[in-house]
């Protein structure tokens, strides 16, 4: 197996989501998802849940604002939060700076995002 070095720039899958968010993929197995995401100001997504998914969010710049089963706190840059299968959640950036960081989902979420309206 041959170990590689890349950059986010060199990431293939680069993809938009949300109100102009980004992100990009560096890992997508079955098993694991690793991403890193970028939210401009005053952006949210919406409140949905995961089945058979955990998440772990890891702030690299800035703050984000989470509602976890209806519990509202906020994480700062080098902190990260863990949500557990089945938590309604959502992620938002009311700050006047981009929101970046990296998202680990065990299992992907392939197909196990329930959004609620």
């Amino acid at each position: 197996m041959k170990n590689t070095v890349f950059s986010k720039s060199e990431c293939l899958d680069h993809y938009t989501w949300g109100d102009d968010c980004h992100g990009w993929t560096f890992v997508d197995t079955e098993a694991l998802s690793v991403k890193q995401e970028l939210m401009p100001p005053d952006t949210a997504e919406r409140l949905h849940y995961h089945e058979k998914a955990a998440q772990l969010f890891f702030i690299l710049k800035g703050r984000a604002t989470f509602s976890i089963d209806g519990t509202v706190m906020e994480v700062r840059e080098q902190q990260g939060i863990e949500i557990t299968p089945n938590q309604q959640h959502f992620i938002a950036n009311h700050n006047r700076t981009d929101l970046e960081f990296i998202l680990y989902s065990y299992p992907s979420t392939k197909n196990d995002r329930i959004e609620i309206k």
